[in-house]
């Protein structure tokens, strides 16, 4: 049991240094540099901030970083109480990294366009095919963030060795995930879209303190008939 908690609270600290760099990273320091819809715009920011720009690289090779070792040590965690589900949320988690690793790779040659030698033109055009792919890594990144969650849910509903509440409030985060891409990627536009990820954010700030601080419920003794 001793060696369980132990594991639960390595996965709650890769899961808050996930949570930490995406809040930091993607809602805090993206908005500053790239600028939807005006490549012209995020690239005079490339150029006069590139600090800024590289710590925000960075910020996104944490995500993927902490991603995929979230994955690995919730799946140590979990195999042995659902091997199928464990696997599931390992591999949506992963496929979550992969997605934001194109974001990373794009911002990367968008650093590398705002300091050639192009036209300004084209050093537009190129940014603002850049910023498209790193604005889809994450749409797209979103669907399997909304998968991993599911998974997640149920072990803990199914096991009882987390609160069973957490686990539904993961289920319909995940849901929640989910339906707001299709929304947004069916061209649907309103404020409301992102209240849908709102249980998700509820459902993975629970899930990281109750790993950190109590780690995971012993297994329920069997029942004697």
């Amino acid at each position: 049991m001793r060696e369980e908690i132990r594991t639960a609270r390595i996965t709650g600290i890769w899961y808050l240094m996930l949570a930490i760099s995406g809040m930091v990273g993607f809602l805090t320091l993206h908005p500053q540099v790239y600028i939807s819809n005006d490549a012209a715009k995020t690239l005079a920011n490339l150029g006069d901030h590139e600090t800024l720009a590289r710590i925000r690289l960075l910020l996104e090779f944490a995500i993927v970083i902490s991603q995929a070792l979230a994955a690995v040590w919730f799946f140590k965690l979990f195999k042995d109480i659902n091997h199928t589900a464990a696997w599931a949320l390992a591999a949506w988690g992963t496929l979550n990294a992969a997605a934001i690793m194109i974001s990373a790779m794009a911002m990367g040659g968008a650093l590398g366009v705002a300091s050639s030698t192009h036209s300004l033109e084209d050093k537009v055009i190129m940014i603002e095919i850049l910023n498209q792919f790193i604005r889809n890594a994450w749409g797209v990144g979103s669907i399997f963030f909304g998968l991993w969650l599911i998974p997640m849910g149920y072990i803990v509903i199914s096991s009882k060795r987390m609160p069973v509440w957490l686990g539904r409030v993961l289920i319909i985060g995940g849901a929640g995930y989910l339906i707001s891409m299709c929304i947004s990627y069916a061209g649907i536009k309103g404020a409301w879209i992102d209240m849908l990820v709102i249980p998700a954010t509820i459902g993975e700030f629970w899930m990281i303190s109750y790993l950190l601080i109590f780690g995971i419920r012993p297994s329920p003794e069997p029942s004697q008939t």
